[in-house]
């Protein structure tokens, strides 16, 4: 099976508010996959409906051919177990030093002994370059130092994929690039799938296979980088080059600008 997630269908509201309107979508295994698109389009909302940290109003996210949604408590805990998860904040555990956040899923999910515990914690940290800093604590850290702890973590059980949501806000020139990097290198030296959620046109385009662009509840552009370089969609043209004006209007609906300035009552 080439593709490793399927989602057919998927319809997913916040109250009143669409977030997802009958949407296709697919990630193929081994592959880099962007979702990308402007803030509040429902992005990092697609990560926890992969993950089943929320349902779906209709529509199927299949993983490995299976609903995870139909799953039942034990198997959907098996599965998790196999997803990695970079959250947009790092999320370590602040009372926990580097090497205690980083062995904490083994802990938890594995009955391995201290010596292969150490063993396999100390492999993933040299992997994203942070051996030496096994034991600091969280404070100690920098932000894109954090970042390296928790993806670290992330793939501490050897996952079969990897989410990120938005691994690149905040940092700055030098740690993005060690990002770019990692990201790249670990999905094609581990055999991982990678989501990467983010609106980082630069970045994601740099190192993504595929690229998704939402907005509005539904896809308004798919693509390779090179083949959206080409589009002829003026809403992904404007997304993607960071225009100020053209389908998404710079001015907020509003009456005549010299009507409304100098009516009188």
């Amino acid at each position: 099976m080439s593709n490793l997630i399927e989602i057919r269908g998927l319809s997913f509201n916040h109250g009143f508010r669409v977030i997802f309107d009958n949407v296709d979508l697919d990630i193929e295994r081994g592959k880099i996959t962007a979702i990308m698109g402007p803030s509040g389009t429902g992005k990092t909302t697609l990560l926890k409906l992969i993950s089943a940290q929320l349902t779906p109003r209709s529509g199927k996210v299949l993983v490995e051919g299976q609903n995870i949604h139909d799953l039942g408590q034990a198997d959907l805990y098996e599965m998790r177990k196999r997803m990695g998860m970079l959250f947009q904040s790092g999320a370590l555990l602040t009372d926990l030093n580097v090497f205690e956040n980083v062995a904490y899923p083994l802990r938890e999910h594995t009955t391995l002994d201290e010596r292969m515990i150490r063993y396999l914690v100390l492999i993933k940290l040299h992997a994203v370059g942070l051996r030496g800093a096994a034991q600091l604590m969280p404070s100690e850290l920098s932000g894109g130092m954090a970042r390296r702890v928790a993806l670290a973590r992330a793939i501490v059980l050897d996952p079969m994929m990897i989410m990120y949501d938005e691994p690149f806000s905040g940092q700055d020139p030098i740690s993005m690039g060690v990002l770019i990097k990692l990201i790249k290198t670990m999905n094609d030296n581990m055999d991982l799938t990678s989501i990467i959620v983010s609106h980082d046109v630069k970045e994601v385009s740099a190192i993504a296979d595929y690229i998704y662009i939402i907005s509005n509840g539904r896809i308004m552009e798919q693509g390779t980088p090179p083949a959206l370089e080409e589009t002829t969609s003026a809403w992904a043209r404007q997304f993607l080059k960071g225009l100020p004006d053209g389908p998404v209007h710079f001015h907020y609906p509003a009456p005549d600008y010299n009507t409304d300035l100098f009516e009188t009552e």
